[in-house]
């Protein structure tokens, strides 16, 4: 059972009572159509080395940080940027799907998330679009399509104002930070505050209560599992406490509005209408606005983990805009 509490007025964060299993798994229908199964294509082996000399799914950033990435399938590139305070992890159901259909889908670690080097420094929208560059660079991706979640969506939109599109062709923002959390009329500055001291308190129970409302696992009706709480507590885990206190900032008071009105590219924004972690009318509704020619898809009563909660529908929403 639940009990709801709100923590400073940035979304419901629930502190969460287990008292017991709640029911058998359902189980899950496979990605790939059985007659294609034994045609998914598969990569050729990443551990090549870059122009820095590095071997291994690692590039090198500007300041010698190691960029963890993974490199799935063959074909047009897709690119992944996660959320706050996941790691690449949080993409495979897109990963999986795409590269089964024939794309090259790769997702980095944000420095200081999950396996890439726990900097100090760096933790900042500017060193997070840059290393964003450095990956497309020494990979050398071309058309390729960008997809950021959350935080990750800043990530993307950052890239695009500080490098243009030379080696993007569609962009995908999905439940995203953009244009901005902490401006006029927008979430106070409290309520970050409080996020900042939670973590620093106990980082373990944040995230922990945090994974409730990113879930809308405080909706009745709601079906999300016990397991998809625990991987998003544990990829939280991975991030060590300068990238997840820093972060914070980044996310929350980086104005990405210019950034936005430097896109010429296809894009499409997908937003769920019951986000309890960024608002839809803050973020998507002016997003779409700002972009020319945006696409908005609302996807109703869905909650912030969309990527999880309403997996196929997002699927089968990113492979026909990627086809279009």
């Amino acid at each position: 059972m639940f009990k709801n509490t709100t923590i400073g007025g940035f979304g419901r964060f629930t502190r969460t009572f287990m008292t017991g299993a709640s029911g058998a798994v359902a189980a899950m229908s496979a990605v790939v159509p059985s007659e294609a199964r034994s045609q998914v294509p598969v990569s050729p082996a990443s551990a090549v080395k870059t122009s820095d000399g590095t071997t291994g799914s690692f590039v090198v950033a500007k300041d010698g940080a190691q960029i963890f990435y993974k490199d799935w399938g063959i074909g047009v590139p897709v690119v992944f940027a996660h959320g706050w305070p996941l790691n690449s992890d949080a993409w495979e159901d897109q990963m999986y799907f795409l590269a089964a259909k024939g794309f090259r889908c790769i997702a980095h670690d944000r420095r200081g998330h999950g396996r890439s080097t726990q900097t100090w420094g760096g933790n900042d929208m500017d060193t997070y679009a840059d290393d964003l560059s450095t990956l497309m660079e020494k990979l050398d991706l071309k058309g390729a399509v960008l997809i950021g979640h959350s935080t990750g969506g800043g990530e993307v939109s950052h890239y695009v104002g500080r490098y243009g599109t030379k080696r993007v062709s569609k962009v995908v923002l999905v439940d995203a930070v953009t244009p901005g959390l902490v401006n006029p009329g927008g979430v106070p500055i409290k309520a970050f505050d409080d996020i900042r001291t939670a973590i620093l308190a106990d980082r373990a129970k944040f995230f922990k209560e945090f994974s409730i409302p990113f879930f809308g696992a405080n909706r009745p009706g709601s079906n999300v599992s016990q397991e998809v709480l625990g991987t998003f507590w544990r990829q939280c885990m991975t991030t060590g406490m300068p990238a997840a206190y820093q972060c914070v900032k980044a996310f929350s008071e980086t104005d990405f509005s210019e950034d936005l009105k430097r896109f010429d590219v296809p894009t499409l924004i997908v937003h769920g209408n019951d986000d309890q972690i960024v608002p839809f009318d803050l973020t998507a509704v002016p997003a779409s606005k700002l972009i020319k020619d945006a696409v908005l898809k609302v996807y109703a009563g869905a909650p912030h983990g969309l990527p999880v909660t309403h997996k196929d529908q997002l699927n089968k929403d990113i492979l026909d805009f990627i086809k279009s």
